[in-house]
């Protein structure tokens, strides 16, 4: 290989790494990744079944918190 087509991959790929960098950073700050209502929206979805099972893991969790058995994952 010519040395002048190393020199044009590795500018290309400086090119393009650094308009992905730029692109990340300005989603990062124009708020893209924010989702501010996600706990919201998912509770309000949630059917009977899976409130009772949270309440009776969450209990359990209690339970095993009194017996000195429980052991955070």
């Amino acid at each position: 290989m010519d040395s002048w087509i190393i020199i044009l991959m590795l500018g290309v790929s400086v090119f393009l790494g650094g308009l992905a960098l730029f692109g990340i950073m300005w989603a990062i700050k124009s708020g893209q990744f924010d989702d501010k209502e996600k706990f919201l929206n998912q509770v309000q979805y949630d059917g009977e079944e899976e409130l009772n099972a949270a309440a009776k893991q969450q209990a359990k969790k209690e339970a095993l918190k009194k017996r000195k058995e429980y052991r955070p994952e």
